[in-house]
């Protein structure tokens, strides 16, 4: 029960990645497909200032105290928006679960355990594993097309 919360919000992010997945999916045609890009991205900020008042106050000093992690967390969105949308307008979206095995590395070992101290356990090293052996299978699959 303690953790369905959590797995009602990964579901949430998930079901919202897929939806965005299609979308850059869909820019396959276009001749700059950076443009669906920008545009999913300024939605998604409207969308989120609207929101934001449902998960607490809005104040200019908390957005003046929130000017650096704005910054890392705007540059890694917009790596993020680069790299999916040349990777599914290219290659399709099955290569996700490539990128999703990476960022269970980058996210769960390096921002999660290196620097934000968080704990793990034997499981914890056992799912990071498994990752990387998903990773192995997809490309295995990837070669016998």
């Amino acid at each position: 029960m303690k953790a369905l919360i959590p797995l009602l919000l990964c579901l949430v992010a998930a079901v919202g990645n897929a939806f965005y997945a299609w979308g850059q999916r869909q820019s396959v045609g276009l001749a700059n497909g950076l443009l669906v890009v920008a545009g999913s991205a300024g939605l998604a900020a409207l969308l989120a200032l609207l929101a934001s008042p449902a998960v607490g106050p809005v104040s200019r000093a908390d957005l003046r105290h929130a000017a650096v992690p704005i910054l890392f967390s705007g540059f890694g969105l917009f790596l993020c928006y680069i790299g999916f949308n040349l990777l599914y307008s290219r290659y399709g979206t099955a290569w996700y679960v490539v990128y999703a095995a990476i960022a269970i590395v980058t996210t769960t070992v390096v921002v999660g355990w290196v620097m934000g101290g968080e704990p793990a356990n034997r499981w914890h090293y056992a799912s990071l594993g498994a990752a990387l052996i998903s990773v192995m299978l997809f490309q295995v699959g990837q070669s016998q097309r």
